[in-house]
């Protein structure tokens, strides 16, 4: 008997989820008559890599497309560590690691519908070159150079070409803008970030060991902001300050939070803050540190994977906004927006030559206010 015919006298259904085609699937029966066949109906890749707090923020995606495609398989592409954030999601049937062998995967298959969301090259050459019968999104052309692949997203291309229109013109949030692009209708979805049981565990492990379990209200303060743009964070000075100001307005502890490259500020910080603030440390993996946040009341920070994972969290933030966009973001009701008030912010550059920046004319009262009255709301 051929191969080719023992597989048809087999009825072998390889678009059922259970089917592996390496070994026998979890039911241990044979495709002929199985009860269990459980097809993937539309299969749709979505072409996401970076960075950690846009993957993150395009997450709101997932319940509209399986709204729209109720029989759906969803493959997500991601780089490491991101795909930390999206790690237990009931909308996504295959998370992706993105690396060589991932992408020679993706190569061989075929999907019915492709989301690509990134504007890297490696990420818009991906979305070219893998099968589907609809791509929507960024391609990669002949010449190397980032196209849209649909009408809808010449928009979100047009963005990153026109200051104007990007810093100005644009009223439209992050999630408006990959909705459009997916040819969806946004309803004003937002995004979750699913917390283990091991995460709940290392966040009232970490209260205990700080001796903060005991305190009704904590306020996370992140110092961080990354390496790409210019004056995204507050001054160490300026952190002090606001320290002083929500302490005595509060009456919370402050934990001081943020990644390896804060370490050495935090600590500083927590030195002089006299008491006043906990450095919350800067080794946590992407999940641990989302369980810190998880056991803030509120949350102050710049606009930052914090200020996502805070949101994803339905925690209030109060979101700091120097050189990039603040109506991009949305905070859906909770919390307040500080943006600062200087006439060439937002600008999106990663070196600044001002003697005094967008970020050194952020009122610091303002803050202040701003924490306490999200802070009652929220205890209310």
């Amino acid at each position: 008997m051929s191969i080719s015919s023992d597989i048809k006298k087999r009825k072998i259904k390889s678009d059922c989820r259970n089917f592996d085609g390496t070994r026998p699937c979890r039911y241990h029966r044979g495709c002929a008559g199985c009860g269990y066949y459980w097809p993937m109906g539309k299969r749709i890749l979505i072409v996401k890599l970076a960075s950690a707090g846009d993957v993150l923020r395009t997450a709101a995606l997932l319940p509209a497309l399986k709204n729209k495609y109720r029989q759906s398989y969803i493959t997500w592409l991601v780089r490491e560590p991101a795909n930390e954030l999206l790690q237990g999601n009931r909308h996504i049937d295959r998370l992706l690691a993105y690396n060589p062998e991932s992408a020679l995967t993706l190569l061989a298959e075929g999907f019915d519908l492709i989301i690509s969301l990134d504007k890297a090259p490696e990420a818009a050459a991906l979305a070219t070159l893998i099968n589907a019968k609809s791509k929507r999104g960024f391609g990669l052309d002949i010449k190397g150079k980032i196209f849209p692949f649909n009408r809808e997203s010449e928009y979100a291309f047009a963005l990153g070409l026109d200051d104007r229109l990007k810093f100005y013109e644009n009223k439209k949030t992050y999630q408006q803008v990959i909705f459009e692009m997916a040819k969806l209708k946004y309803k004003g979805e937002q995004y979750d970030l699913n917390l283990g049981r091991k995460e709940i565990n290392y966040g009232r492990d970490f209260l205990m060991r700080s001796g903060l379990e005991k305190n009704k209200s904590i306020v996370g303060l992140n110092t961080g902001s990354g390496k790409i743009f210019a004056n995204k964070n507050l001054k160490p000075e300026d952190i002090l300050k606001l320290i002083s100001l929500m302490y005595r307005r509060l009456k919370a502890p402050v934990l001081l939070l943020g990644g390896p490259l804060e370490r050495e500020t935090n600590v500083y910080l927590a030195r002089k803050a006299k008491g006043m603030a906990t450095d919350g440390g800067c080794h946590h993996s992407l999940m641990e540190f989302a369980a810190l946040v998880n056991n803030c009341s509120i949350l102050i920070s710049a606009d930052t994977l914090a200020m996502h994972i805070a949101i994803a969290l339905k925690k209030p933030v109060i979101a700091i906004f120097g050189p990039t966009c603040h109506q991009e973001i949305d905070l859906f009701g909770r919390g307040e927006k500080i943006v600062s008030p200087v006439p060439c912010s937002p600008c999106y550059r990663n070196r600044c030559d001002k003697a005094v920046t967008c970020m050194d004319r952020i009122d610091l009262e303002e803050v202040s206010r701003a924490s306490e009255r999200a802070l009652n709301k929220e205890l209310r």
